[in-house]
């Protein structure tokens, strides 16, 4: 239960901002991000620190780092990406390794283990999940009106640059908080494919945002299903899940156009 409240919890705050990266047509950050996050965690054991803890600080880093490299203007979004998450990954590779602390469990990481969460674990989740709802749906005419024109939402008062960091530390703190869920190398599907998903049935952006989010809801349930069921690992069944669904939505999609 406490793994299924943890995935639910990150499932739907992930399937939120996920809109916005599809939106923007970012669908590289999240990867970029858990690369940071492997980052934190090799900071972390570097330190003796909570590793939720470093990597959270890691991934807030990393995201005005690429807001940053945005504003530059030389660089385009894919490329600073690159730039951000291999040079993010080599560097928690090698401080990994140099680390050599044993009883580190890097398929826990890489992979997920959401069934080892514990109630720590669900409480920071669902403050983290709260908190970035609320954020959300206080500024969501802003946030959306930001993704759809830069230039229009600053002339109707929206701090463009403010609101491109707050969102962006957002995504990085949930991306951080579902590594123990789904994993560092499968988060990207909790963040996209939903929002992929809901798009095929949307007919506004709150349309989509919330079917977005039922979809990862459903993806988490189902995925802890099959593992149950199956004796399959909890993150690559959920994102199974996530990518079955999205396929379901197409046919559905397309069946209905006709």
């Amino acid at each position: 239960m406490r793994a299924l409240f943890a995935g639910a919890a990150v499932a739907a705050v992930a399937g939120v901002l996920g809109c916005f990266i599809v939106w923007r047509r970012m669908a590289y950050f999240g990867d970029s991000l858990a690369h940071g996050a492997l980052l934190g965690a090799a900071a972390g054991l570097a330190l003796s620190a909570d590793l939720r803890l470093t990597a959270a600080v890691v991934c807030a880093l990393f995201a005005p780092a690429l807001v940053l490299l945005r504003r530059q203007g030389t660089l385009g979004d894919d490329t600073a990406l690159g730039i951000l998450a291999h040079g993010s990954l080599a560097f928690g590779l090698l401080a990994l390794t140099a680390a050599n602390v044993p009883g580190f469990d890097m398929h826990a990481y890489l992979f997920g283990d959401i069934l080892a969460v514990t109630y720590e674990d669900v409480m920071w989740i669902t403050a983290g999940a709260f908190l970035a709802l609320c954020y959300l749906a206080m500024r969501w005419q802003g946030l959306t009106l930001m993704t759809v024109h830069e230039d229009l939402a600053a002339c109707e008062g929206v701090r463009v640059f403010r609101a491109q960091m707050i969102l962006t530390i957002l995504t990085a703190i949930i991306v951080a908080s579902a590594i123990r869920v789904i994993g560092a190398l499968l988060i990207t599907s909790l963040l996209i494919v939903p929002a992929a998903a809901a798009r095929q049935f949307a007919s506004s952006p709150g349309q989509m945002a919330a079917g977005s989010a039922v979809v990862g809801v459903a993806a988490v349930m189902a995925g802890m299903a099959a593992s149950l069921r199956w004796d399959l690992p909890a993150g690559p069944a959920i994102a199974a899940a996530c990518v079955i669904l999205f396929a379901v939505s197409m046919i559905f999609s397309r069946a209905a156009k006709r």
